[in-house]
């Protein structure tokens, strides 16, 4: 797919695949260049690293299995971000609006220098307000993004007081 090619999901104007790329961080913000997108993963990496490490701490008492599972999809989707991020500038080559990206050995970026792949779209009201494009929710996201919204409603819903 070529940056923002779109598919109707079973034909439904409110489910979309839309293909876009993030260059990291929420919402398409960046952090400080090239150097900023390597301290940022770096920093994600960490974080990762002392969830993993809790999760196991977690593991070793009597913590209800729902946070831990809340915890578990957290840590998942923040993975599953930086593999696309540390990984997908290496293998494919750079997209456009009018060209996709190719698998290759020979990609756009360096480790730890690619965009992550978001494709979800939910623009559940699409509508005119006073002549001007109204769309509630338009934020592109991925599974992983997904994971860790899960993750995060989960406990503070139901496990603040763990916190």
């Amino acid at each position: 797919m070529h940056l923002g090619e779109e598919h109707l999901v079973f034909g439904l104007d409110w489910f979309i695949i839309h293909f876009t790329e993030n260059n990291g961080m929420a919402f398409g913000m960046e952090f400080g260049g090239e150097v900023g997108k390597i301290l940022l993963s770096l920093f994600r990496i960490i974080i990762v690293l002392y969830g993993v490490k809790y999760l196991f701490k977690l593991n070793k008492h009597t913590f209800p299995k729902l946070l831990l599972v809340s915890i578990g999809l957290i840590l998942g989707g923040a993975i599953g971000n930086i593999i696309d991020g540390a990984i997908y500038g290496l293998v494919f080559s750079e997209s456009t609006f009018y060209s996709p990206a190719i698998f290759t050995l020979d990609g756009y970026g360096s480790f730890l220098q690619g965009k992550v792949v978001d494709m979800l779209y939910f623009p559940i009201i699409n509508t005119t307000i006073n002549g001007s494009e109204f769309i509630f929710f338009r934020p592109v996201f991925n599974l992983a993004d997904s994971a860790i919204s899960i993750g995060v409603t989960l406990i503070l819903i139901f496990y603040r007081k763990y916190f």
